[in-house]
């Protein structure tokens, strides 16, 4: 990375100047303007000063530009001479654009990075506040009914006993979900993570999932519409279906009213697009500009606070790693759809809509 990042500074100094000296050329040779030869230069390393990193490259050119003015564009013509005032001038306030450039540069790079830091930092903030809100309660609901059980063992029917170890049982699944959801953060945390994508049917990539979906949600149908066709795409198959679980597991926890839950994937040029829709009330509007990237929002229908955020961060993380795109809207006849795209694998036929 570092080769790379000195390969491409010294590529933007170069082909900068060149461009200044060329240019300055025409002008001095069909316009017989040699005044504006050094503002093109200073412009020049203006220019190299905001696009490369530091301060050499900047004060390279500089050097390189006071040269080829004082070689090429003043009197005496083609030969070095810095005794003559005006020269001597023209190389001073070279230097001098230079230098501020590269301070002023440096300091707006130094702000942007201070910024991002910002943004990251409250984004970690959000995350650990809305991790916690939403570990106490299935941790508490574990706790106080383990230690009703143990307080009241004798005392309790089979029927309650029952009834209390299937919600541990149903919290220890949701707490489950959410260590996955937070693993593949810290998976994608850092900006060199490489996916590693492998040839996966699709048909056995959304059985999976569903079937990893009802595990949790018997009783909640997914009507599903896929190709017949054989199709296969390119992607890590169990962080997909983490996709698609999170995607159907916040329909049923977010979406009020809805009685129809409906997994749809077709074929479109060399893309394979998935949507996930509910007949529902639909996403507040407010609520749909951060969707993906909020760690919480406020249910827009009884004003309680709900962890949408972090499945749905965790999916748009996902898809993004990949190199597809990700979107939420509702729909005019009410509800709303979620729809991801993934790349086929070369070979695989185009089905239209």
């Amino acid at each position: 990375m570092k080769n790379k990042s000195i390969l491409k500074n010294i590529a933007y100094t170069a082909i900068i100047l060149i461009c200044a000296f060329f240019l300055s050329l025409a002008i001095h040779k069909f316009f017989n303007a040699p005044g504006l030869v050094p503002s093109i230069f200073v412009l020049a390393v203006f220019l190299v000063s905001l696009l490369t990193q530091g301060y050499f490259y900047g004060l390279m050119s500089a050097f390189i530009s006071v040269l080829a003015v004082n070689f090429a564009f003043t009197f005496p013509y083609f030969e070095f001479n810095f005794t003559i005032e005006e020269n001597a001038i023209s190389a001073l306030i070279l230097i001098a654009v230079t230098t501020l450039s590269c301070a002023l540069t440096a300091k707006i790079r130094h702000h942007e990075a201070l910024q991002t830091e910002a943004e990251k930092e409250k984004m970690r903030g959000n995350l650990l506040r809305a991790i916690s809100h939403d570990l106490r309660t299935p941790l508490t609901a574990i706790y106080g009914s383990a230690s009703t059980i143990a307080d009241n063992y004798s005392a309790l029917s089979d029927t309650d006993k029952l009834t209390m170890l299937t919600g541990i049982k149903d919290d220890a699944q949701w707490l489950i979900r959410m260590v996955e959801n937070l693993l593949s953060i810290t998976k994608f945390d850092g900006e060199n993570v490489k996916l590693i994508k492998s040839s996966t049917v699709l048909e056995e990539l959304v059985d999976s999932a569903l079937s990893k979906f009802h595990k949790r949600y018997e009783n909640i149908k997914v009507d599903l519409d896929i190709p017949d066709e054989f199709v296969t795409v390119m992607a890590d198959p169990l962080l997909i279906e983490q996709v698609l679980i999170n995607l159907l597991e916040n329909t049923v926890q977010h979406a009020k009213g809805f009685t129809k839950l409906s997994l749809k994937v077709f074929t479109l040029g060399n893309k394979a697009i998935f949507e996930v829709k509910d007949n529902g009330k639909g996403i507040d509007p407010e609520v749909l500009k951060t969707i993906f990237t909020s760690f919480s929002h406020s249910n827009h229908f009884d004003g309680k606070t709900h962890s949408m955020g972090i499945g749905l961060s965790v999916c748009a993380t996902i898809i993004k790693a990949h190199g597809g795109s990700i979107s939420a809207e509702n729909l005019k006849d009410g509800g709303a759809v979620f729809r991801f795209t993934l790349d086929l694998e070369e070979g695989t036929y185009e089905q239209q809509i």
